[in-house]
């Protein structure tokens, strides 16, 4: 009875979460309600205020949820990095699949309630691991520039779609990136 109860309660969050995750990337913090949480992921509200407290506290793990970026850097000398960023750039920019972390976080960036938790996650996901493979002087500046042009091309694709670099190929845009970043980097 208390594997069943556990699994329930695993099921359950997983629900919630996913649920959050989806509503919070197509409407954004402000628009939606615990209620509208619950009713999306078929949970009592009162779970949702047991397992994750406030919806502040909610959207902060939704934004936690593992993206694929920490596995951009991963392994990657600095002297690759400009490539290995310009690549991860190029293929978000054409991917079909839009990330709904990064969505929830551009359709939530002006909510002052969670601007903090926003840029939290952002200096813990991108800023911080990037400067950290910086040498040399300024390094945190260098890699707020890079996470300027890390986080603009999300917006830019929810903007114009998977189109929005249809006309050079692949490894053209790449290229261009990949320069953009080692002037992003230069000491």
């Amino acid at each position: 009875m208390e594997e069943i109860r556990q699994r329930d309660r695993e099921g359950t969050r997983r629900r919630i979460l996913e649920a959050a995750r989806r509503l919070f990337a197509e409407l954004g913090y402000d628009q939606v309600t615990m209620r509208l949480i619950a009713a999306e992921a078929e949970a009592n509200i009162a779970l949702i205020n047991r397992y994750f407290g406030t919806k502040r506290e909610l959207f902060a793990e939704v934004l936690a949820m593992e993206g694929r970026f920490p596995g951009v850097l991963a392994d990657v000398p600095e002297r690759q990095l400009p490539r290995r960023l310009a690549e991860y750039v190029a293929e978000r920019l054409r991917s079909d699949q839009g990330g709904p972390v990064l969505a929830a976080l551009s359709r939530s960036s002006a909510c002052p309630e969670v601007r903090e938790t926003i840029k939290a996650r952002v200096n813990s996901a991108i800023l911080e691991p990037l400067a950290a493979l910086l040498s040399g002087p300024d390094a945190i500046f260098r890699a707020t520039v890079a996470t300027a042009l890390i986080t603009g091309a999300g917006t830019l694709r929810q903007l114009y779609g998977t189109g929005a670099l249809d006309s050079p190929d692949h490894e053209t845009v790449v290229a261009r990136l990949t320069k953009i970043f080692e002037a992003c980097f230069e000491v």
